[in-house]
């Protein structure tokens, strides 16, 4: 007869091993991530919010970094956040596209939080004229204080925005009712696998030269031998690139801007049959984002940024919306909250669209 101390030894050894497996899938979990570039929509809606669609805000994570960098920040962002798998830690750029409401009002309250509970480090704000002083005059009328430092930076027209070793991020002016930028992530070209088989049969002892002949340099060996790395490295990685422009209407900032995008974010306030409203307030319709995509030879259309008119039980419905873009440019799908899409590598995916 097993007595109650063996039975719970028995289930003492199912918890370790249930925490063991827990641990592994959750290690193997966070380096696949790490290795890749993820867009998460945390608001998809235009003007104001409804049930299923907050207002708007993208997030970018960066792979092999632990960085979260944002993109429009409507009201009630910090609760997307929360409610997405995505840390406040991480968060270090926020990049403002223009000053209507429904794109900013979420930036105060995110400000705020990331000082007493996001245990952020830092934060660099850009965006148009005026932004500077709108996050100042909310944080002194509130009287908050922050216990981080932000720096507010405000963007010129074609001018390189943020800049670093892996990442570029450019802006150029769209056409909206007030000052707008539309934003461009570049990230660097990496060079081919290096080929280590090769070097070792060259002679090339393993260390400091074997990075020099990855990084494509010309080495000299003890016995005056001349290497040259573009010899030992295959084809150069072509950065990935995802654009993001809201709100405008078409022009040709924004095709230049979205140019051979892997992945081009752009809104689609209202419906092709609406193309009168969209060109009142100097919104885009499906049609417009869709032939933005086809003109800069895009190669996946992620649309957003959808008037509440368009709710589901309404005269159109979003599939009716996605069939107009679809007419255009085939390879477009629409954002909806939590949507989280990959941006793969051109070599990693066939077609060059994004994963979903």
């Amino acid at each position: 007869m097993t007595s109650d101390f063996e039975k719970w030894q028995g289930s003492k050894r199912e918890d370790v091993l249930f925490f063991l497996v827990t641990c592994h899938l959750s290690l193997v979990t966070l380096v696949f991530t790490m290795h890749r570039m993820q867009v998460t929509f945390l608001g998809t809606s235009s003007g104001v919010p409804t049930k299923s669609r907050n207002l708007s805000c993208a997030a970018l994570r960066l792979p092999q970094r632990a960085e979260v960098w944002l993109f429009d920040c409507g009201e009630a962002t910090q609760h997307q956040l929360l409610r997405s798998d995505l840390k406040i830690s991480q968060l270090t750029r926020i990049f403002i596209t223009h000053m209507h409401g429904d794109h900013i009002f979420g930036l105060p309250g995110l400000l705020a939080t990331c000082g007493m509970a996001g245990d952020v480090r830092g934060l660099d704000v850009y965006g148009p004229p005026g932004l500077d002083e709108y996050v100042r005059s909310s944080l002194r009328h509130s009287e908050t204080r922050l216990s981080y430092p932000v720096a507010v930076h405000v963007v010129r027209d074609g001018a390189v925005v943020y800049q670093d070793r892996e990442y570029t991020v450019s802006c150029l002016s769209l056409v909206h009712r007030v000052i707008s930028f539309g934003y461009r992530v570049q990230e660097q070209d990496r060079p081919g696998r290096f080929q280590v088989e090769k070097a070792i049969a060259h002679g090339v002892p393993p260390g400091p030269l074997f990075g020099r002949l990855k990084a494509g340099e010309r080495i000299a060996l003890p016995d005056q031998r001349e290497l040259d790395g573009r010899d030992f490295t295959g084809p150069r990685e072509a950065g990935r690139s995802v654009v993001y422009c809201t709100d405008t209407t078409h022009c040709e900032n924004a095709v230049a801007l979205s140019a051979d995008a892997d992945l081009l974010i752009h809104e689609a306030t209202f419906s092709h049959e609406d193309e009168h409203l969209a060109k009142q307030s100097l919104h885009s319709t499906t049609t417009m984002a869709a032939r933005v995509a086809r003109e800069a030879r895009a190669h996946q259309l992620l649309m957003t940024h959808f008037s509440p008119r368009y709710a589901i039980g309404g005269r159109l419905r979003p599939q009716d919306l996605l069939a107009e873009a679809r007419a255009v440019f085939p390879q477009t799908e629409m954002a909806h909250d939590f949507l989280t899409v990959e941006v793969p590598r051109r070599a990693a995916a066939e077609d060059g669209r994004a994963v979903i």
